[in-house]
């Protein structure tokens, strides 16, 4: 395929993964890197690179929407962001360690759990009991507009959401999806944020993380650029869509809509890796 033709295909497929990443909180890089490497046949070390230079758009576009809207916590995502950031720089420098197979079975595993763990995701607080002291002293608690008002949360278990964070930020770093496959996983399921509030948040940090990371991979030389412009473009422009879109739609219908897809996508990043082994 000539390159013009096939970089507006990779554009178009970007900011489609740019919608998605903005309404869950991933960034758009757990659609973006399979999407790259099954149907652009592109390796996954420049798959990732691209990836983590889109997710850095991704955040800033949606970051700016959210802040706005009243979604965002800022004091729950810059007390995560110290282990996560840590965890980026970890994980890439790990990446060029690991065999590209292993990297795609890796990531089909991370995307056959986050699949798993969307489908069954319960809706959002516990209002009868306390937040967590620590969250209480840093003022974490806050609330988010619904129809009709504002609508108050607690945060719980501040210090292993932070210590699994790392976690995040060593995936995000070695398999360059930003860390919100994780991200928005453990703030609704261990620290029990909102969805829309774990998902605004998560978009806030997994920029910092992959511009962290980032770096990493351009000295390791797996950012193409023209690859990356294309990319980007494409994620910005459908972040910023999704941003706009997130205030109108409903967390469950989303939530089904993407753990489908996210369950295609690692059934056929762990069959090709383990192909390719």
């Amino acid at each position: 395929m000539e390159a013009l033709p096939y970089l507006s295909l990779v554009a178009a497929g970007a900011f489609a993964a740019g919608i998605v990443g903005a309404l869950t909180g991933e960034g758009g890089g757990i659609i973006l890197v399979p999407m790259l490497v099954l149907l652009f046949d592109v390796n996954m070390h420049n798959a990732a690179g691209a990836s983590l230079i889109a997710v850095t758009a991704t955040s800033t576009a949606a970051t700016i929407a959210f802040l706005s809207q009243g979604y965002t916590n800022l004091r729950i995502g810059m007390f995560l962001q110290t282990t996560s950031i840590s965890g980026g720089v970890a994980g890439a420098l790990l990446a060029a360690l690991v065999p590209v197979p292993a990297l795609m079975a890796i990531f089909g595993s991370v995307l056959l759990y986050s699949s798993y763990m969307t489908f069954r995701r319960k809706e959002e607080g516990e209002p009868d009991r306390p937040s967590d002291p620590l969250a209480v002293r840093l003022r974490m608690e806050s609330s988010y507009p619904v129809l009709g008002g504002w609508r108050p949360y607690k945060v719980f278990r501040v210090i292993p959401g932070a210590l699994l964070m790392g976690v995040a930020g060593i995936i995000s770093g070695l398999l360059g999806i930003g860390a919100g496959a994780v991200n928005v996983l453990v703030m609704d399921q261990v620290m029990r944020l909102p969805y829309k509030v774990s998902t605004s948040t998560s978009n806030f940090m997994i920029g910092i993380t992959a511009a962290a990371s980032a770096g990493i991979y351009l000295h390791h030389g797996y950012i193409d650029p023209v690859l990356a412009m294309p990319v980007m473009l494409g994620v910005f422009g459908g972040a910023v869509v999704g941003a706009r879109l997130l205030m109108f739609l409903r967390a469950k219908p989303l939530r089904i809509f993407f753990s489908v897809v996210v369950l295609i996508m690692a059934l056929e990043m762990i069959y090709k890796g383990l192909v390719q082994w």
